[in-house]
């Protein structure tokens, strides 16, 4: 466990939204632990108490298939909760395992939930993020009805250079390193597939591989190709 700095909570989004009252309750009751690249931080079916909150780096979210293959549901950021669907008290639906050397502050959740008691705008906060996550999840339910894996692709591509893309000369760039494997785990589908596909969009010209990362040579392109404009 690491120490928790003002610093820690100075970069976090929602300290410009609460009171300061209630940020120095968080800062107080909150600890900081450190995830190295791959290593769980929970996994489906185990019993939580404590609310993950990113404060760098990213996270995988994914389920295991009944066939054992990996489904990855999101990827979380900077900022974000991980867990706030815990208020249940059901054991995790979904597994957690950090996507780079990511640091996360936890909370024990009696503790979250008193101070959420005495300030709406905290609880606000929290529903908006399981609202953010239905939403992505009503888009995942979307892509389970009889769609090619190529549009799938393309249109999953388009998403990420969205969320995470930086704009060069060439295009965008999704600042992510996300091998064909990870892709092949985000779809659902198998690393020969995918690899077809990113072979097939390369010799369009739409993506390239850019010092491991994709580069998307031309959005709006991608955007076509998957909505079948």
């Amino acid at each position: 466990m690491i120490k928790v700095t003002d610093e820690d909570f100075n970069r976090l989004p929602l300290s410009k939204d609460i009171n300061k009252s209630t940020l120095e309750l968080l800062k107080i009751k909150s600890f900081k632990i450190k995830l190295n690249k791959g290593e769980k931080l929970f996994c489906e079916k185990d019993k939580v108490d404590k609310i993950y909150m990113i404060l760098s780096g990213k996270v995988t979210m994914y389920r295991i298939s009944e066939d054992g293959k990996k489904r990855v549901i999101y990827i979380l950021s900077d900022g974000e909760f991980i867990n706030e669907v815990i208020f249940d008290d059901l054991p995790a639906s979904i597994s957690c395992e950090a996507f780079e050397d990511t640091y996360i502050l936890y909370f024990f959740k009696n503790d979250l939930l008193e101070i959420m008691s005495d300030d709406f705008d905290l609880t606000y906060i929290i529903i908006n993020s399981m609202a953010r996550k239905i939403r992505r999840l009503y888009r995942q339910l979307k892509n389970t009805v009889p769609i090619k894996m190529d549009k799938k692709l393309a249109a999953k591509l388009w998403k990420l250079s969205k969320d995470y893309g930086i704009k060069t000369e060439e295009g965008t760039i999704i600042d992510l390193n996300i091998s064909i494997t990870y892709l092949a785990d985000m779809l659902g589908s198998t690393r020969e597939t995918i690899s077809r596909c990113v072979n097939n969009f390369e010799k369009k010209g739409m993506i390239k591989f850019h010092n491991k990362k994709i580069l998307i040579t031309d959005p709006n392109a991608l955007s076509i190709y998957f909505r079948g404009i």
